[in-house]
């Protein structure tokens, strides 16, 4: 019994080691791992939250600002129409601003009208038909660059060129539809 008593004396201290090391790193460390992904957690959904608070702080800063591009956008959809109440005012307009075109690189304008306007969705597509004569090609060139390139936009929609006289090719003889668009009344 000898024998066995100091194995015993000896077993037991081995085995509560034993058993210490197994609660540590089974029980202890677990909970710590536990802990600390717990504590990263919280730091995430805390960072979560100020920038929620954030932006919830910044709300009207963000409405103001989306009114105010709301605004620009649609002067800026303005400033692509033409002027006019009536579709009768606004093909006026647009006859004065074609004429006012060709006249300022040479041309000259010898009738224009107006075509009866279409509906395209919320707007109206306004037609002006002018006949005109041009001192040579360059002026011709210059004047549809510039109509095309029109802020309110406008198309020129056909061009009928001739000379106008074929002994003396110099002036020609052009007819052009020009559209453009206005507010829808």
């Amino acid at each position: 019994m000898k024998g066995k008593g100091k194995f015993l004396v000896a077993a037991v201290p081995l085995m509560i080691i034993l058993l210490g090391a197994v609660i540590y790193e089974y029980g202890y460390l677990r909970v710590q791992t536990e802990v600390a992904a717990m504590k990263d957690m919280t730091a995430v959904k805390s960072k979560t939250l100020e920038k929620y608070v954030t932006l919830i702080a910044d709300k009207p800063r963000v409405e103001e600002k989306l009114k105010a591009l709301r605004e620009a956008a649609k002067a800026a959809e303005g400033s692509k129409l033409i002027e006019g109440q009536t579709p009768s005012l606004a093909a006026a307009a647009l006859q004065n601003t074609v004429k006012s075109i060709i006249t300022a690189r040479g041309g000259t304008v010898s009738s224009e009208r107006a075509e009866k306007p279409e509906n395209i969705g919320k707007h109206r597509m306004i037609t002006i038909t002018i006949d005109a004569i041009f001192p040579d090609t360059s002026a011709l060139r210059d004047t549809l660059y510039v109509i095309e390139t029109q802020t309110p936009s406008l198309v020129v929609r056909e061009l009928d060129t001739r000379i106008r006289n074929f002994r003396e090719p110099r002036d020609l003889t052009v007819k052009l539809k020009v559209s453009g668009l206005t507010g829808g009344r």
